[in-house]
């Protein structure tokens, strides 16, 4: 104890240094500014005011789904402190603020959440955390990196992955019950939209998504949530993001995500890192629009790692953690009290939240390492020189044994010893209306996708008018078979691996599904039916197009029933080779890894599809089973050639005669029965369906699993505190 205090002392001493210590003066501005006349005078930079605490009274009616809350203004809010930048509504001595607010109030008591590898000290990520959260109100989950935030967000919203225990309980209006599809919202940190939607339309295939009904309801409930997030000036604008659309700003984008949980219209929303990566502006207009959304009914609980002193002013309570400790959870400016009750009062030129994670963040030795022997031009570096396992110890034991902590206890039992109202689901969308919605959204978005799917048809179709170019002119002899049979290997081999360049296009949108999935807005079978019904258009269109220039170019055989056939092949190759790029994207989501992976694949189907060495006559254990057999290019260029040459002869010298599958034994292998040709398409069929169905358990059991999109880094950023 004599460390702690010894370190306490110092911390205030160095705090100090440039005030005057014999008077601490309470006052109604956080900055001190010099007075008119006086530009010339130093400014005076003073300890933290002796704030006084902030009485509230909370009673919950019976049998109502409303909480009145009152609040007496013992002293001045920290809106107010600020310059004036965010005044507070003026208000008269003894006034009492009464309001009725619709929603739901959420409990969290003795809550320790365990990850086995997580750290390498504990497995406790989270220790024995107690706290609430009221409707209309921001409770804000406040520490340095891997602190446990994200972990103890999820642990409340009932979102932990499989790898995570929980002990301890959530109560949702006093029940400890699981809260229902529709009554809560979670805006993850990394949220993916989709660039080439307008916000509007974004919203309103959310909303479509997830609500039951009529349709002309829900237009009104993406208009509601356009105008609490602040968007209507963005309606109408592409979200961007890739292609060539410049896309929001990251600000707008966030409110965006946010927007889709709101078409719901939750009792509570949970946001992670609602202010990641925004500038002060953006990050103080997404509070204040955060604001009024809480003042609408809705209870907002978040997680944010520093903030400046107008955004700090806006939050209602505040849940500090270190290393998954509790140093805090109270109202805000009880906050800045206790920091000064336990010796580490905040200078008035920082910003609260600076001051806190400065006095906590471990990571602050390493810099008083390097400084230790340095000094600069004013001396040492006295301000830096406070050891934070000191400080966190300190604050840790002075909020166990504050009236703080006593509060917040008798708050819980409060809000726990008689049940509310439980909340209710709010119903869902039918299976056939999301299926209809994703497959027209799909479609949307591939008619505005120029770059991985219309310049994808291009260049097919170059592909087709090249090789056609390239072997036109054989004629129908004996000694054009080798040829033609290159041409057609060479045209359904490039083409698949063209096919490729479609990886972006999947990734996204199995990163979308992820997300959506997470939220059950969607499912892997919707997901999938989506997507086969809104790609089958696209690859029939590719594949009549390419097959009509490589057919007449090559010079193929020519009657309209043979030039089907072709078509049909070439589509049921595309979509095989569609279902193989959707398992792959399907297991690692990253564009790299996709790529790599499926030309790997691609090189060893080429290898073992019967052309470069006949079928037959393959080494057995490997390239003949199985790699020969699952290699979708022997169905088709198998098909193809039975296609061309079954039915057909050729002179010999000029008596004989031979049939073209006697013609093409030497160089490919095929069948000699009439109907092969059709048993080599129900091949490539069940190949596409069987790719497809191993792409719904991928889905199912590990993309909506693990919904983050690069395997290698999942375990480290699932649960980054």
């Amino acid at each position: 104890m004599e460390e702690i205090q010894s370190q306490s002392d110092n911390y205030r001493s160095s705090s100090s240094s440039a005030s005057s210590p014999a008077s601490r003066i309470p006052s109604n501005n956080f900055f001190y500014l010099r007075k008119p006349g006086a530009l010339r005078q130093p400014i005076s930079f003073e300890d933290s005011p002796e704030w006084e605490d902030t009485d509230v009274d909370i009673r919950v009616d019976d049998g109502a789904d409303s909480i009145h809350l009152a609040t007496t203004p013992a002293s001045p809010s920290l809106s107010k402190l600020n310059s004036g930048s965010l005044p507070s509504p003026p208000l008269h001595d003894g006034a009492v603020i009464a309001r009725k607010i619709a929603g739901a109030s959420i409990v969290w008591k003795d809550l320790t959440v365990t990850i086995k590898g997580k750290r390498k000290y504990s497995e406790k990520v989270v220790k024995s955390s107690n706290g609430y959260a009221l409707p209309g109100t921001i409770t804000v989950i406040m520490g340095p990196a891997k602190s446990g935030k994200s972990t103890l967000l999820r642990a409340i919203a009932g979102r932990l992955p499989d790898s995570a225990k929980m002990y301890g309980e959530v109560f949702v209006n006093g029940a400890k019950s699981h809260m229902p599809y529709g009554s809560y919202g979670f805006v993850e940190r990394d949220t993916t939209l989709i660039g080439s939607l307008t916000v509007r339309e974004f919203l309103y295939y959310s909303a479509l998504l997830q609500l039951p009904g009529f349709f002309c309801q829900k237009k009104s409930v993406v208009e509601d949530a356009i105008h609490a997030m602040s968007l209507d000036e963005y309606a109408n604008k592409l979200i961007g993001g890739h292609c060539y659309t410049k896309g929001l700003p990251n600000g707008e984008r966030r409110r965006v995500g946010i927007a889709r949980e709101l078409v719901m219209r939750p009792h509570i929303l949970f946001i992670d890192e609602p202010l990641y990566h925004l500038d002060s502006v953006s990050a103080l207009l997404m509070m204040v629009t955060l604001k009024k959304l809480a003042s609408s009914g809705c209870a907002l609980i978040f997680t944010i790692y520093q903030s400046s002193t107008e955004v700090f002013g806006l939050f209602d309570r505040i849940c500090l953690l270190s290393n998954g400790n509790t140093l805090f959870f109270g109202e805000t400016l009880a906050c800045l009290q206790h920091f000064s009750n336990a010796g580490f009062p905040c200078p008035i030129m920082q910003s609260p939240s600076d001051h806190f994670l400065r006095a906590i963040n471990t990571d602050f030795d390493r810099i008083i390492a390097m400084c230790k022997n340095w000094q600069d031009d004013h001396g040492d570096l006295s301000s830096v020189n406070m050891d934070t396992a000191v400080a966190i110890r300190t604050l840790e034991a002075t909020y166990k044994s504050s009236s703080d902590a006593a509060a917040v206890e008798t708050m819980i039992l409060r809000l726990t010893e008689k049940e509310g109202p439980l909340l209710k689901s709010k119903g869902k969308a039918s299976t056939a209306t999301q299926v209809a919605v994703l497959t027209w959204r799909s479609l949307l978005v591939m008619s505005r996708e120029w770059k991985y799917y219309w310049l994808r048809l291009i260049l097919f179709m170059l592909l087709s008018l090249c090789i056609g170019t390239a072997f036109s002119g054989l004629g129908h002899s004996l000694s054009s078979i080798v040829t033609r049979v290159a041409a057609v290997f060479v045209f359904i081999s490039f083409s698949s691996l063209l096919g490729i360049a479609g990886v972006p296009a999947l990734v996204k949108e199995v990163k979308i599904y992820a997300s959506e999935e997470l939220n059950q807005h969607s499912g892997a079978l919707v997901f999938l039916l989506g997507q086969i019904f809104s790609s089958i258009p696209f690859l029939f269109l590719i594949s009549i197009s390419s097959s009509l220039l490589f057919y007449f170019l090559v010079g193929l055989r020519n009657e309209f029933s043979l030039l089907m056939y072709f078509v049909l092949n070439f589509f049921m190759c595309l979509l095989v080779n569609e279902g193989l790029m959707l398992v792959i994207a399907s297991i690692w989501r990253n564009i790299f890894w996709d790529i790599l992976m499926l030309v790997s694949i691609h090189v060893l189907m080429m290898l073992s599809a019967g052309y470069f060495r006949i079928r037959s006559s393959l080494p057995g254990p490997l390239w003949t089973y199985p790699v020969s057999y699952i290699a979708f290019h022997t169905y088709s260029i198998q098909g193809l050639l039975e296609n061309e040459y079954l039915g057909t002869s050729y002179a010999v010298g000029q008596v004989r005669t031979i049939s073209g599958f006697q013609a093409l034994q030497n160089s490919y292998e095929i069948s000699a029965h009439a109907n092969s040709k059709w048993g080599n398409v129900l091949a490539l069929f069940l190949m596409a369906v069987g790719y497809r169905v191993l792409a719904f358990f991928l889905l199912h059991f590990c993309v909506s699993k693990n919904p983050l999109p690069h395997r290698f880094i999942r375990c480290r950023k699932e649960m980054n505190g």
